[in-house]
């Protein structure tokens, strides 16, 4: 006979505390007080970070219908602060998504790492979409995972014209990542120090200029290794959820990667999809549902294209540049899919 499975409920235990004699060091101002947390079940099993960000460590993992204990909330509302006992969590706290946790009453918690009116504060920077982060200050540096509309992450440094920004990122090189400035919302950039792309630091300073965009650099594209049964990128969207997907990419041909594949998986019976492109423009793009093509191409710059589609069906987007047997073809693209015109 199986035995039964105790109730799994996360909580915190506080530690022991030695009282210690009267001394002649002053009195420091007095702790704010103490918050109740707030009940929590989730609905889905979700992971705890350690951070409130998808490029966040990973503590562990908990199931769903877990209660757990809401202790705090990131500047967003996007993430919620749980007492979670773990090794590597600070204070015995973790972070989870809010979309797959249900509260028992509306969390009066306070916000962490920021607030509404300045979230910013501190070297963090919050993604403002879908963005690639990249193992250098560059779009010709493999990309090593993306983050997600809202992540916040930790910067560590910058390239030299503040275009192209250093987080903590713990799969990548030495636990570090890169993302362009154009896309996250950041403070304290002029604080940082400047790093180069075999990762010295060379100083600091205040760029004068920012670029809006990185400048491209005529190398092939990075091989990435993806293929249809492992995308580069796969989106789930929910309607109370994920709504849109911008995926920067870049391929080029006869050498480096002419391919990409990334997957979606739509709630609606139409999606809206646009191909920008900087550099050449021989790529087109392809839906594929069960192996098969199921769309027209789509090209570089064409307007945004109405696509139907079949609900809760995971998709293929198949991106390909056209073969080229004389000079390197280079194209960074843009793709942009949403739920909604």
């Amino acid at each position: 006979m199986t035995p039964t499975q105790a109730a799994y409920l996360v909580t915190s235990t506080l530690p022991i505390t030695l009282r210690t004699a009267a001394s002649a060091i002053p009195l420091s101002s007095p702790a704010p007080p103490t918050i109740a947390p707030v009940d929590g079940v989730t609905s889905a099993q979700v992971n705890v970070r350690a951070e409130p960000s998808t490029a966040s460590l990973v503590l562990g993992v908990i199931p769903a219908e877990t209660r757990v204990e809401i202790t705090g909330q990131d500047a967003g509302g996007d993430w919620w602060q749980i007492n979670y006992p773990h090794p590597q969590a600070v204070e015995g706290k973790g972070w989870v998504t809010a979309q797959y946790i249900t509260p028992a009453t509306t969390p009066q918690v306070p916000v962490l790492g920021g607030s509404q009116e300045n979230p910013g504060a501190g070297a963090v920077a919050i993604a403002q979409q879908q963005l690639n982060v990249r193992s250098g200050p560059g779009t010709n540096f493999n990309s090593l995972g993306t983050l997600n509309p809202q992540d916040v992450v930790r910067l560590t440094g910058k390239d030299s014209n503040g275009a192209w920004l250093q987080i903590d990122f713990p799969t990548g090189p030495e636990g570090k990542g890169w993302v362009s400035a154009a896309f996250v919302q950041a403070q304290g950039v002029e604080n940082l120090p400047i790093v180069t792309e075999s990762g010295q630091i060379v100083g600091t300073g205040t760029p004068t200029v920012v670029p809006p965009t990185p400048t491209l650099t005529v190398v092939p594209a990075w091989e990435d290794q993806d293929s249809p049964s492992n995308p580069v990128a796969s989106v789930l969207f929910e309607p109370a959820g994920m709504q849109m997907l911008i995926y920067n990419g870049d391929l080029s041909t006869p050498q480096g990667d002419s391919q990409d594949w990334i997957a979606f998986r739509p709630y609606d019976q139409f999606v809206f999809m646009s191909l920008q492109c900087n550099g050449s423009d021989v790529v087109q793009l392809e839906i594929v549902e069960n192996t098969l093509p199921v769309n027209p191409y789509i090209k570089c710059d064409d307007p945004t294209k109405q696509i139907v589609v079949n609900p809760d069906t995971q998709y293929l987007v198949h991106i390909h540049a056209a073969p080229s047997a004389e000079t390197l073809q280079y194209t960074n693209y843009i793709l942009t899919i949403k739920t909604r015109p």
